[in-house]
This record gives structure tokens, sequence and C-alpha cells, in this order.
């Protein structure tokens, strides 16, 4: 899935055309995550559909559900842009950032230095770049061109290998322990503990997918981790914002 994901990442970037460059606030995406409002600080996702699950929500809105998070003191938000395997979409990111006053990670399959601009221009405070998908001096040169451009960078990894490739190259200043493989989709949040010990202590790090309740965050908070990346959990419950307050275990969480 993956590699067909990015084949179609690599087609999508030969016929890509730079929007109009977006006029909305920044947020630091980075600061956000170190300053948590919960025991961990929350990126809380809006996503609609995803390649292993099909469609997620179906009465999607997503500036409400931005809003929700927002009131449910979520510290962040991560929003899905790839319109083939998830349903998502650019217009959700800009629409979102000129709504809350969230940092807003664009969450999608960067493989290329125009990606990183079209996501400066949408209006995006952060991007996701994937280990697994490119190799480690790549990234690195995506990361040096996102820093530059104002954007932080969430890199995402798997497999205990890809890190040490990429520690190999530079230390990441947010490093993401997906608990999802994307060859298979089979999550397990063992996954960040596996890791967790190997990742540079000056690196943030966000414990990413199969958190679906309390015992989770504890476990991964335990294991090192600094902040969690959420979205079926709480896109499948009907108040995103209740849906916050029960995965922390608290009886309810607005502003």
């Amino acid at each position: 899935m993956l590699d067909k994901i990015l084949q179609t990442k690599k087609e999508e970037v030969e016929a890509l055309i730079l929007p109009e460059k977006q006029e909305v606030k920044k947020v630091s995406f980075y600061d956000a995550l170190k300053n948590p409002t919960h025991t961990l600080a929350l990126i809380a996702e809006v996503k609609r559909a995803s390649p292993s699950k099909g469609l997620i929500k179906e009465d999607f809105n997503h500036v409400q559900i931005a809003r929700d998070y927002e009131a449910g003191l979520a510290d962040a938000l991560s929003v899905l842009t790839d319109q083939e395997y998830f349903m998502g979409n650019q217009s959700f990111l800009t629409d979102i950032k000129k709504t809350v006053n969230l940092p807003v990670l664009r969450k999608d399959f960067i493989i290329d230095p125009l990606q990183v601009e079209e996501s400066v221009r949408i209006g995006a405070d952060a991007i996701l770049l994937i280990g697994e998908a490119l190799e480690p001096a790549k990234l690195h040169e995506l990361y040096v061109q996102a820093k530059e451009s104002g954007l932080d960078c969430l890199v995402e990894v798997h497999a205990l290998d890809t890190l040490t490739g990429i520690l190999d190259v530079f230390t990441p200043q947010i490093v993401g322990i997906n608990n999802r493989d994307l060859h298979t989709f089979v999550t397990s949040v063992e996954q960040t503990r596996k890791i967790a010990s190997y990742v540079p202590k000056e690196s943030l790090i966000v414990s990413e997918s199969g958190i679906v309740n309390t015992a989770d965050i504890l476990s991964v908070k335990e294991a090192g981790a600094e902040a969690v990346l959420v979205g079926e959990t709480l896109m499948r419950e009907s108040n995103q914002t209740e849906a916050i307050a029960h995965l922390f275990g608290v009886k309810h969480a607005n502003r």
C-alpha cells in the first residue's frame, strides 16, 4: 500500500501547480507540544477515511471538528490533505487554519520540494516526513527546506533501522513513532516502547496510531512519549470534545 501511495504522489507532483499563498497566522507546532494541556500533548487528527478502514466519519464537517478539538483542549491538529486514499483536501487545512488558533500539521506523503512549498502556501505550521518513504539524505533535504521556510517537521518512523538510518544523517527535533506498520497496517502501541529508548534525549517523541484509551496514553508516556497523535479513536465519536475527555480519563474537556 505504501508503495502504491508513493507512486500516486510522484504522479501528483508531476502535475502540481502551486496555489496562491494564504495569509494565516503562524503558530509553533513544536512549542505547542512542549507545553501540553493534558498528561501528554495531543495532536488531534481531522481524518475522514483511510485505506485500511475506509470511510471513518460520514457526517464530516472539517471546520466544526477542528473547533470541537480546540474546545476539548487539543494542543495541535493534524489534517489529512491526501485525496486519493484518505478523502482529504488541501482546502480542509486552509479552512481550519482560518478558524482555530492551534498549530496545524499537514498530514500527507511529502516526497518533493514542491510539496514543501505547497504546504507553506496552504497555511501549514508543520509537515509530516515519513522515514519509510524517503532515503535519509532526501528526508534531511526536505527537513532543512521546511525549517528554512518556517515549518516544523514531524519525522515519522516505524522500524528501528529506519530511525538509525536517519540519526546517521541528523537528529530531528520531533520524532514520531508510528505504531502502525505502513506495509501491513497492523497497529500496536508496543512499537513506541520498542523504539523510544533509541531516540536521542533532545528529540521530542510523538506516539502515533493505535491510541484508543487512557491505558494507551499512560503506556506510551511511560515509554518516553511527550505527545500522541490520535485520529480514528476521536473521529469515530459523535462529539469530538467529549471524545478527548474520554481518551484522557477526565469528566469533561473544554475551554
